[in-house]
């Protein structure tokens, strides 16, 4: 495989696709089915090597990549609330790299970090009860071309991305925006300041009526940050990371 520079698409609402420079396929918290936002074209890719899941909501775990993943096998990584819950749907246990927050995992070309995140999960039965209440998580994801993403899943701020910031150090943060279930763009403005980011990609918004922050409001709470960029992908846009000036703080 041709090495090129790392590349995340912003697939819809708060899904993600990362491109390694060794042209890998990183699925994080794949809805490609009955998502009425997901441009039309796009769909689950013929190869996908690695699966990130925070949480087992609908609108981050696809059921139609339950099927993949027992079809094709790509590597998962899920909080073991998640995982235990795949496991019970007939998900070979061969594919997991089992993990929990603070561990790093080495795969592939990348590493991946798990971290904390402040959100009440759980999945919803085929007939239609709630189950598998969980905690939910977020991702670092390390790439071979030093590009280091942090995928927060849907949280509120909390103080420790201080620390997630100071020891990981993240390129770019994918921060849900929308408010109500998570961050607003308020919240997401003091994460931006905790994780001491240069570039961030603000997700989770506009998608219903009730997610109502927006790019251009984390722009004017974070204006005084010169070194910023928020970078306000459309569905379906692509993000060339070498197009990026990693300033330091």
């Amino acid at each position: 495989m041709s090495k090129q520079h790392t590349k995340v698409q912003f697939l819809a609402h708060a899904s993600f696709q990362l491109t390694t420079p060794e042209g890998r396929t990183i699925l994080i918290d794949p809805w490609y089915t009955d998502n009425p936002y997901l441009p039309v074209g796009l769909s689950i890719p013929e190869k996908v090597d690695l699966i990130l899941l925070t949480h087992g909501h609908g609108d981050h775990l696809d059921k139609k990549i339950i099927e993949y993943i027992r079809i094709y096998s790509p590597k998962v990584i899920a909080n073991p609330g998640v995982r235990s819950y795949l496991l019970n749907n007939s998900v070979p246990e061969h594919v997991f790299e089992p993990m929990n927050s603070g561990g790093t995992v080495s795969l592939m070309d990348v590493r991946v970090t798990m971290t904390n995140a402040f959100h009440h999960a759980h999945i919803t039965q085929q007939d239609g009860k709630f189950g598998y209440l969980h905690a939910t998580n977020g991702f670092i994801v390390w790439l071979s071309d030093d590009i280091s993403v942090y995928y927060s899943g849907d949280t509120s701020v909390f103080s420790d991305m201080g620390l997630i910031g100071e020891i990981y150090e993240p390129d770019i943060a994918i921060l849900p925006i929308g408010d109500r279930f998570t961050m607003g763009p308020l919240e997401a403005a003091f994460a931006t300041r905790l994780l001491k980011v240069n570039h961030v990609i603000p997700c989770h918004y506009g998608t219903l009526t009730s997610l109502t922050g927006t790019p251009e409001r984390l722009k004017e709470l974070t204006q005084d940050l010169e070194h910023l960029e928020i970078h306000a992908l459309k569905a379906g846009e692509v993000l060339d990371t070498s197009t990026l000036k990693l300033k330091q703080w």
